[in-house]
This record gives structure tokens, sequence and C-alpha cells, in this order.
């Protein structure tokens, strides 16, 4: 009962208050990230949702558009700045993910939207984490979140989704509270953002260049057809 009907109830009125709540603190960090980024300060971001529906992920932008001399973006490590890094040790960057929590697009507590190109890397068994809504926090995420490994994390998913309760929900985000405290997993320790999981495989050799290419490919095309709706 809770998994398929109390949960999204209490989702959409958590996620409303907390809009109502944290209105002030979004519009000022809207305002500052204006600033900051010279520009818009909220992302968007294709990620697949529940059944692999593809939604638009919207979070308060870490990191600049600055481009090289040939008009390429820079590495992650020079664009994401001082207040980006700021924004993502106290997870204020995921603020505007209320509003997809609000509008159906996610959970409260579920496995993370990952990218779509990692979603095609992924096993059959571990697609099953898309059963679900994913959500704002997760079992993995208070796991170890970048500081775990891929497969670690994908694992915690596919545990998550065994059994959705309403105490096993509530302890997760009682230890979120506690990981975004201590500040723990922002990223892998090697980067400024943890590698996508097709590029961890082919670093590890787990994925050969032919397959990588042909699934990076792929998922250019599945966001190529959700942008032209």
């Amino acid at each position: 009962m809770y998994a398929k009907g109390f949960k999204r109830i209490i989702d959409l009125v958590l996620s409303l208050l907390g809009l109502i709540v944290l209105s002030p603190v979004i519009l000022v960090l809207t305002i500052v990230g204006a600033i900051k980024m010279k520009g818009n300060p909220f992302f968007l971001q294709p990620r697949p949702g529940k059944d692999e529906q593809i939604f638009r992920l919207i979070k308060f932008r870490t990191m600049t558009n600055e481009k090289d001399e040939n008009g390429k973006l820079l590495p992650d490590e020079k664009r994401l700045i001082p207040y980006g890094a700021f924004l993502r040790s106290t997870s204020l960057d995921e603020l505007p993910e209320l509003i997809n929590i609000f509008i159906g697009d996610m959970a409260i507590v579920g496995p993370r939207p990952q990218l779509v190109r990692d979603m095609l890397f992924m096993s059959e068994e571990h697609r099953k984490r898309h059963t679900v809504r994913p959500g704002l926090t997760g079992l993995a995420q208070v796991k170890g979140r970048n500081a775990i490994t891929w497969e670690e994390k994908l694992n915690w998913d596919l545990k998550y989704i065994e059994k959705i309760s309403f105490a096993g929900d509530l302890r997760i985000l009682l230890e979120t509270v506690a990981a975004v405290f201590h500040r723990d997993g922002i990223t892998d320790g090697e980067n400024a953002t943890a590698l996508d999981y097709g590029d961890e495989l082919l670093k590890d050799d787990k994925v050969s260049k032919e397959r990588y290419d042909a699934l990076q490919a792929q998922a250019r095309e599945l966001l190529r057809r959700f942008e032209e709706g």
C-alpha cells in the first residue's frame, strides 16, 4: 500500500511544503547563481525516470559554460567554481528537484536518476532500478554516494526496490541529513565530478571501444528523439 499509493501522496505534500518553506533560500540562490554563473542559474538535463521515460532534471548550476579557443567546453575541474563546489558539498544544488518531485517525475527517496548514457551501459538486472520513480536521495547515497563504485551504487539501488517501506524511507532521509552535514562522498576522489558509468567501464577495460561508441551513439539518438518531442 505504501509503495503503490501513500508514498506518492507523501512526496506530493512534502515537496509542496518544501517549496513553500524554502522559497526564500531558493530565491536567494537563484539570484546569486545568476550573478556567479553570469546567466541562467538553473541546469536542466534529460534523465531516465520510471519505466525509463526521460524527463528534465532541474538543479542549480554548479559549473560555468566556459569554452576553449575551439569552442569546446573546458574540463569539469576548470568550470567548477568555488560557489558551485559549495552548492555541491551542501547539496543545495539539489533544491530545485523539489519541482520534479511535485510534478511526479521523481520521489523524495529512490534510486538517483543517472544519465541516459549511463542507463544504456547498465545490465538488464541493474536497469530494474527504473521500475520505480528516481529519488532526491536513495540507499546508495547514504552508503557512500560517489565514494563507492558504480557497481556498488547500482546494487544498493536494487536492494532498495526489493522492499520499499515508510520506515525504510524515513531511515534513508535521516541518514541523508547526517551525510550532507558531514559532506561525505561528494566526488570520487580523483575527479571534480564522478566518471560516467560508460567511461568508468572503458577505463577499466570492461567494455570494448566499439561497444562504448555504439552505446554512446544510441544515447545521443534517444536524446535527439526526446528533444524533438
